[in-house]
């Protein structure tokens, strides 16, 4: 075997360990990228569900008092004594009692005018 033939071997040897170095650091940096990605895109889906639930609290507080505000109206509508509902359901039954009375004062209103 002559010196040259040796020579490639070494070389073509030399050039692949690069070119798998190289591409051992590309895939590194492409999955560091991915998981950087996937962490701040779980962070804006947290403060996304943060603001949404803060936002429905405010509402919710919001409509807490103006129940509280016409509770003796609700509570006229309904035959309650005025305390807030034991649980959801009955919330919404008092609401829609509470709607149909308003619509019902609405379409006298408006056959009076």
């Amino acid at each position: 075997m002559s010196n040259s033939v040796i020579h490639a071997f070494f070389l073509g040897r030399a050039a692949a360990q690069a070119i798998n170095r190289q591409l051992e650091d590309a895939l590194t940096n492409a999955l560091s990228e991915l998981g950087k990605f996937d962490a701040e895109q779980r962070e804006r889906l947290r403060q996304f569900t943060d603001q949404v639930i803060e936002s429905a609290n405010r509402e919710a507080g919001a409509a807490d008092s103006t129940i509280s505000n016409t509770g003796s109206n609700t509570a006229s509508n309904t035959g309650k004594t005025g305390s807030k509902p034991a649980d959801l359901q009955a919330m919404i039954d008092e609401l829609r009692a509470e709607i149909a009375s308003l619509r019902t004062e609405l379409k006298n209103y408006r056959k009076q005018s």
